[in-house]
């Protein structure tokens, strides 16, 4: 039903930036209209695999994962291992996106309002979750056979000369 898709999608993108911006507060005594933007991002990344098949409970759940996974990596792991990311796309997109396709078998049972009557909550999680690394496993390997046919055709240097971060251009 299209309207439960709008529903699912405001919700978790609500709930996702209510969630990020308590995390703010309690981390550093205040809000940003920044965190409460990516929160918000990172619900609808999540929910994006998941909305035509959730209730409104569904949404909130994955609102409140969105909220608090991506807003680690976009922070904790990001900063851990230095990776540039400075968009947080892989933090909030990837992530998002990957815990909302694990999720979705648990979403969408009936259990929490949703619509899967095809499969269980299990054989579904499994389905999901099977889905989610291989496409992740694919990315992967697609990223770094695109990244050494960029150092191929650029000599073999992947960073910006510094010096040439100098020039006026």
């Amino acid at each position: 039903d299209p309207a439960f898709a709008c529903l699912a999608t405001q919700l978790a993108a609500a709930t996702a930036a209510l969630v990020w911006t308590a995390q703010d507060v309690m981390e550093t005594g205040k809000a940003s209209v920044l965190g409460i933007a990516t929160g918000s991002i990172a619900g609808l990344a999540t929910v994006t695999p998941c909305a035509g098949f959730v209730g409104p409970l569904g949404a909130v759940m994955l609102g409140v994962a969105g909220g608090v996974v991506c807003r680690f990596f976009s922070l904790v792991v990001k900063e851990r291992y230095g990776y540039d990311d400075s968009l947080d796309v892989f933090g909030v997109h990837g992530v998002g996106g990957f815990i909302g396709t694990c999720l979705l078998g648990i979403v969408a049972a009936p259990t929490f309002g949703g619509f899967n009557t095809e499969t269980t909550m299990m054989t579904q999680t499994v389905i999901q979750c099977t889905a989610a690394l291989v496409t992740a496993v694919y990315t992967a390997i697609a990223s770094y056979a695109c990244l050494m046919a960029a150092k191929a055709l650029t000599g073999g240097d992947l960073r910006v000369n510094p010096q040439g971060l100098c020039l006026r251009v």
